[in-house]
């Protein structure tokens, strides 16, 4: 893997370079740069494969120059390097491939490089459906959906062999400690009897995976009994599916708009939304962020077209997954305004205040306040005007 990294705090770049090397074997890091006026040129000189780039740059936006990057070389891999999370949905919109909140943290690096292997080892290849494929459910819930068959909820002997499996899926095609799941689901246990429990967990899983019919996936043992790897196969995991193919959409356009609509209703619920496990917080938050980012393109889009219900349905899609994104409620509200929907502007204000307010106890934002405030102010003026003139018309 060829790296360049770019951040105009050399320091942070030698940090940065020390991690990479700790975490991937083989890594080449071809140029660092502190001065991001250079970085094109680097990386038409060296061709990496992955571009690391600090967003907070004094001389230029590093969003700005992620644009730039993959104008004059189309398919890089950038990862956004960022001390702020809030800049997590605008690297989306470059489809950045991860984003990294400083002080990197070991554990979200080793993700970012998983990610990073897999995009490579695909690279020019690209994940298509295959038909008659085994399908591994992630939206919401773990579904098996063997082939010629309905998608089946898994009955797991237990919650441990549940979680153990859904983290080796996550860390597929990759050898995962054993150490690292001892930890992860018996940390209070003595080892011996901890190793026991992943064993019969391995089993359990074993077992399961063949009562139903997922036998192109399997758990080997990795090198001098180090730890697990679990392969699928032919198998395909449908969140993978979907972010490939949200992907490769191309421009939003009256052309593309419905195409965009078919595979955003892909999206049925968050990554393992039905599990609390901490590991995976970081991995759903980057696809809930990336369907969100593009539910709203495609709301504006069709706001722009004066396609309302289409606009409308969209943001009441956000909102049945999304009850806390305060804004699809504000843009309710305008669009039942613009069609004159004056119930569904009361009934929008009435949801989130008691979704802010009661459940989250959190104040509403100002700006939803006052606006809601001047358009009841306006209808009292509108009913005060309609009755003057029916007084007016009856004398």
């Amino acid at each position: 893997m060829r790296v360049l990294l770019v951040d105009d705090e050399p320091l942070a770049s030698i940090e940065l370079q020390g991690a990479l090397e700790r975490e991937v074997s083989g890594i080449q890091i071809v140029a660092t740069y502190s001065n991001p006026t250079k970085v094109i040129a680097g990386v038409l000189e060296h061709r990496p494969d992955v571009v690391f780039l600090d967003i907070g740059m004094p001389e230029i936006d590093g969003l700005e120059l992620g644009r730039q990057i993959q104008a004059v070389v189309p398919g890089i891999c950038i990862v956004f390097v960022t001390g702020y999370d809030q800049y997590a949905v605008r690297a989306f919109e470059l489809y950045a491939l991860d984003y990294l909140v400083k002080p990197v943290n070991d554990s979200r690096l080793r993700n970012t490089v998983m990610r990073l292997q897999e995009k490579l080892n695909l690279k020019g290849l690209g994940k298509v459906p295959v038909r008659n494929a085994p399908l591994i459910g992630c939206f919401e819930q773990i579904l098996f959906h063997p082939p010629g068959m309905e998608a089946q909820t898994v009955k797991w002997r237990t919650s441990k062999s549940q979680e153990l499996f859904a983290f080796l899926l996550y860390h597929r095609e990759r050898v995962v400690g054993r150490g690292v799941l001892l930890e992860l689901l018996w940390p209070n246990i003595e080892e011996a009897r901890a190793a026991q429990h992943l064993y019969t967990a391995i089993y359990h899983i074993r077992q399961t995976l063949k009562s139903y019919k997922m036998d192109s996936i399997s758990i080997r043992i990795g090198e001098l009994q180090a730890g697990y790897q679990l392969d699928i196969g032919g198998a395909q995991v449908d969140t993978e599916l979907w972010e490939s193919e949200l992907k490769q959409l191309g421009s939003l356009d009256a052309g593309t708009a419905d195409a965009y609509e078919r595979v955003l209703r892909m999206y049925t619920g968050h990554y393992l939304g039905y599990y609390d496990y901490l590991w995976v917080e970081h991995e759903r938050e980057r696809l809930q962020l990336l369907w969100l980012y593009q539910m709203k393109r495609l709301s504006e889009y069709y706001e722009g077209q004066c396609v309302l219900d289409k606009a409308i349905q969209i943001n009441l899609s956000i909102q049945r997954i999304c009850p806390d994104e305060e804004e699809c409620y504000f843009s309710l509200m305008k669009l039942y305004h613009a069609v004159d929907n004056h119930m569904g502007i009361e009934e929008q204000y009435y949801l989130l205040k008691t979704r802010m307010e009661r459940e989250l106890e959190l104040p509403i934002s100002e700006d939803i306040v006052r606006w809601y405030e001047q358009w009841r102010l306006g209808q009292h003026k509108l009913i005060g005007e309609l009755k003057g003139n029916s007084t007016f018309l009856l004398k």
